[in-house]
């Protein structure tokens, strides 16, 4: 059977019904006193080996430390711990915990909802979860939540210790965030009418932010108060040394002190500590880095460039340790060998190591498949209409390459829900299709392939926060927030290619060939080299060409002649091709270049030979993909080679599902990853403050021996 109709038959079964890309289903266990890892095991009717598999850090031989949370393989169901509660004290203090009791977070809860149900501050959420401190909430974690005697003043504990924020020019969300000492997770979650789709904020508008630790003591003017968690063997003297402070001062500060007998480990008190100066924190002072988890102060260091002193007196909460999503400031003018994105430097690391196992991404793909014109019974008019209909073969090769995608991300632990729907090329039916779904649950939505239809998904989409994905080039401007344009723009292509021939010449004789259409790149092209030579082309009866004697007389033999050709006419391509082919030669030294190559380089009456002669060069989104795991994993599945439609299906699938199994908040990823590399594409998705999110990634290719290679791998 034909390699395209079986794939063919392969999408008419799973079209039009929800699927699930399964991976191994996951539960996690928070580990109680006493508990072994042949305990837990047997609990869950698995084998230790598999939950020292799944959960890396731990060591056969080491006890387990209670409140560890383990992800538990498998798909047995047993019944959740039940709450544990402690025995009341005999303490009559209202304000202490007489018991404990355990909660499970869930999904979309915040601090500020399970402080609200259990009638506590968040400040006591914390001091009973310390990991609260340097973690944002996650779903799945088990929070000890502390009871107290009735007749305690609940409306008092619930007074919400916030202040509000106005935000100054040049300022960011992470420069705020340093600012006050949290992370961007707590930002949000204090402000949940921040836009999902962009980090942006205006200038004058409200946030909340946290009340400053201590603001409820007097304090001295140069002064400002830090939460400061009290680490082992650490004492009152040894304290007040660090600190500068009296003792007294630290006990009237913390009377908890008194209250628990002495300083214990764990304790979370309020300190003073001195600005280290006074310099506005913006965008135009100073960048921003979020520490990553399991980051230490010498991979730190090394990953910034600075000494850990030099750190320390830009950034004083350094003092109390370093914690997963602390944000740290450093002076812009040390910044400049960082990868830097909208303020925020920039880690290079392999989303395939960052996945959270717990996420599962939920999409929508919207593509045309034309199943109302399709009689599958008719092979070879199956065949045909496929070879024919470009939307179509976009569509197949596209969804093979994203089902291999699925496969994949599955193999890694995740979970992935997907609705796949024929949209027809109808909008009517794509209207109808989204009436009827709830959008608000998706992470995604991958198409529709036409601009108006992408466009009429991501307005009814827009105020959810979800985001619309365009597979295929768009060429409107649309002011939406919500879509992410996976193709680079042909304008910025060029902008990118004449940067890198800028780099490029040197003494080179520099020539451009253009037709009517193409000015606007001519133009272009004389701004960087203004001393270009023109060529014209003539017109000879129903033919456009080169005067081949003109050129040829334009030649210089001292110097290389680098020739710029800019059309669309795979007539005229041909003809200019050949004879700059065979005007090549060791006096005449010609090479070709191109910024935008478009579908006439790609046309059949092209010699790959002649372009190879003249090791023509162009920027691209694409690069031919080399025999991989993918290629393999695509021929066990459709019995033939993926084409660079199902390539960029694949690229573009592990693409998003990495992202979204990293965070399930494509637009917070987006600001906060660098460029991302796969089989055969790239993508570096920056905002546009008038739009969406526009992938800024690009290869410059060059012929060479009758090879394609990416000049940077030379």
């Amino acid at each position: 059977m034909n390699f395209a109709y079986r794939y063919v038959i392969l999408l008419f079964t799973v079209l039009l019904i929800g699927c699930k890309a399964s991976s191994q289903q996951f539960r996690t266990h928070a580990v109680k006193k006493g508990e072994t890892i042949s305990s837990i095991a047997r609990k869950y009717q698995i084998s230790p080996a598999k939950i020292l598999e799944y959960n890396k850090e731990l060591r056969a031989d080491a006890p387990l430390r209670p409140n560890t949370i383990l992800v538990i393989p498998g798909g047995t169901r047993v019944e959740e711990a039940a709450s544990t509660i402690s025995k009341p004290t005999d303490s009559t203090d209202l304000n202490k915990p007489t018991a404990f009791r355990s909660h499970r977070v869930r999904r979309r809860e915040t601090l500020f909802s399970i402080t609200r149900r259990y009638e506590i501050t968040e400040d006591e959420l914390k001091r009973y979860n310390p990991a609260l401190y340097s973690e944002s909430l996650q779903k799945g974690m088990v929070l000890r939540i502390p009871v107290y005697p009735e007749g305690r003043d609940a409306e008092t504990a619930q007074e919400t210790e916030l202040i509000t924020y106005t935000v100054k020019p040049k300022e960011t969300r992470w420069s705020i965030a340093h600012a006050n000492g949290i992370s961007i997770d707590s930002l949000l979650k204090l402000n949940p009418e921040l836009s999902e789709s962009s980090s942006y904020l205006a200038i004058g508008q409200e946030l909340k932010l946290p009340k400053p630790a201590g603001s409820d003591v007097e304090q001295k003017e140069t002064e400002l108060y830090i939460s400061y968690t009290v680490p082992p063997k650490k004492t009152l003297f040894s304290l007040s040394q660090e600190f500068k402070i009296s003792r007294e001062e630290i006990i009237r500060l913390n009377p908890e002190i008194i209250e628990r007998g002495n300083l214990q480990q764990g304790m979370v008190l309020r300190l003073p500590e001195r600005k280290a100066d006074s310099t506005e924190i913006n965008t135009e002072n100073f960048v921003f880095y979020e520490v990553k988890p399991k980051q230490t102060e010498y991979s730190l260091t090394r990953k910034l460039g600075l000494g850990y002193r030099e750190l320390l007196d830009l950034n004083p909460d350094l003092a109390m340790g370093l914690k997963a999503g602390m944000v740290l400031k450093i002076p812009r003018d040390k910044a400049a060998s960082l990868e830097v994105k909208n303020a925020l430097v920039l880690d290079a690391f392999d989303l395939r190591d960052s996945i959270n196992v717990m996420n599962t991404p939920k999409l929508m793909i919207l593509f045309p498949f034309r199943l109302d014109r399709l009689r599958l019974e008719d092979e070879a008019g199956t065949q045909k209409r496929i070879e024919q209909n470009n939307a179509l073969k976009y569509s197949l090769g596209l969804y093979s390459g994203l089902l291999v995608a699925m496969d994949s991300i599955a193999d890694m632990g995740v979970s992935v829900d997907v609705k796949t729907y024929d949209t027809e090329l109808n909008a009517e039916k794509v209207n109808s299709l989204i009436m009827r779904e709830d959008l608000g649950s998706l992470s995604a939505i991958i198409g529709p392939l036409e601009p108006g239809a992408i466009s009429q998904v991501a307005a009814r989409t827009a105020s959810l926060g979800v985001p619309v994905i365009a597979p295929v080039p768009v060429d409107s401007d649309l002011p939406l927030e919500n879509i992410f344009y996976t193709y680079t723009t042909e304008k910025l292509l060029r902008e990118r290619m004449l940067e890198y021939m800028e780099e490029a010449v040197t003494d080179q004789h520099i020539m451009i060939i253009s037709d009517q259409k193409n000015r606007d790149a001519e133009g272009r092209i004389l701004e960087s080299f203004p001393d270009a030579d023109l060529i014209p082309l003539k017109e000879e009866e129903k033919n456009i060409s080169l005067d081949m004697e003109d050129f040829r007389s334009r030649l210089v033999e001292e110097k290389d002649n680098w020739v710029f050709v800019e059309t669309d006419n795979f007539k005229i391509l041909s003809s200019v091709t050949s004879i700059l082919n065979s005007s090549n030669a060791d006096t005449t030294r010609i090479r070709m270049f191109t910024t935008n190559k478009n579908r006439a380089f790609d046309s059949d009456v092209i010699s790959a030979t002649h372009l190879s002669n003249l090791e023509f060069t162009y920027p691209s989104v694409y690069r031919e993909a080399p025999n991989s795991a993918f290629i393999s994993r695509y021929r066990r599945r459709f019995g033939g080679d993926p084409d660079r439609y199902a390539v960029r299906g694949f690229d573009l699938g592990m693409d998003l599902l990495l992202r979204l199994a990293y965070k399930m908040n494509l637009f917070d990823v987006a600001d906060q990853i660098g460029e991302t590399r796969y089989t055969g594409n790239k993508f570096n998705y920056i905002k546009d403050p008038q739009s969406g999110y526009y992938n800024t990634s690009f290869y410059i290719l060059k012929y060479e021996n009758l090879q394609i290679r990416e000049i940077s791998e030379q």
